[in-house]
């Protein structure tokens, strides 16, 4: 399920919340809504309140963090491949189709993660696709190769490792995108806490114009730090994503 049907679910379900609380109250006794009751229902959702800040602080440092990891790899990539480039120049010119092949992996790369024109990257799992990666092929490229002197047989060693690396690399995206450190249960845990908070204030609150529209603005701020944390949790999809701009630089530069 995406963020934004998440976050838009958490303020229905908060509004709701608030409504049925206002509508409760207006059907209590009055000894139900009386000093010591509504002293005992403050200090409950307090309790609820607290352990909800508690919680969606972690989240929100937990995803920033992940999102943070996945920015960090990206750019790690990106120094990885101009080096690999860098390497190969100095080989010699039998790499010249290595690194043809290794410009046209970085452009397939960069489409798949931050396609144009689409709205949902491709999946860059290469097991779905039936057959080797170009990084792979690259890579099996790269044992091929026939040093002649001690120089050639060193880049060539390190050029396995940086290809190696890279490979390293995509999977590492490819399980950001597909995995979610956020759990379904959790969410649906977290959405109750947030709509029982929001029953309490209903109950509690007078019931006039402007205490309704400051508890739905209180909801749609509740569902976007929702959907701020699962945007974040998913660093190559949706709207906040990770900035291509690095891998941009690379491709300019490979080739040369």
């Amino acid at each position: 399920m995406s963020p934004g049907v998440i976050g838009l679910a958490t303020v229905v379900s908060t509004s709701i919340g608030s409504l049925l609380g206002m509508w409760t109250s207006s059907r209590l006794p009055e000894h139900h809504l009386d000093e010591a009751s509504r002293d005992t229902v403050k200090t409950g959702i307090g309790l609820i309140a607290t352990m909800t800040a508690l919680v969606l602080g972690l989240v929100t440092a937990s995803a920033k963090s992940s999102f943070d990891a996945a920015d960090t790899a990206v750019k790690l990539l990106a120094v990885d491949v101009l080096t690999l480039d860098r390497a190969l120049a100095r080989y010699g010119s039998e790499t010249k189709d290595i690194r043809l092949s290794l410009k046209h992996a970085v452009d397939t790369r960069i489409e798949a993660i931050w396609p144009r024109g689409r709205v949902k990257p491709s999946s860059p799992d290469p097991v779905a696709t039936g057959k080797s990666s170009e990084t792979e092929q690259i890579t099996e490229a790269l044992r091929d190769l026939r040093p002649q002197d001690e120089v050639q047989r060193a880049i060539k060693v390190r050029a396995l490792e940086l290809s190696e690396t890279m490979l390293r690399s995509r999977w590492l995206v490819y399980l950001w995108s597909e995995s979610s450190s956020v759990p379904v249960p959790f969410l649906i845990i977290l959405v109750f806490w947030l709509t029982v908070i929001f029953m309490s204030f209903g109950l509690l609150a007078p019931r006039n114009g402007t205490v309704t529209v400051v508890l739905g603005l209180c909801a749609v701020t509740v569902g976007s730090a929702i959907f701020l944390i699962l945007e974040l949790d998913s660093p190559f999809q949706g709207i906040v994503k990770v900035s291509p701009d690095s891998m941009y630089y690379a491709e300019t530069r490979l080739g040369r």
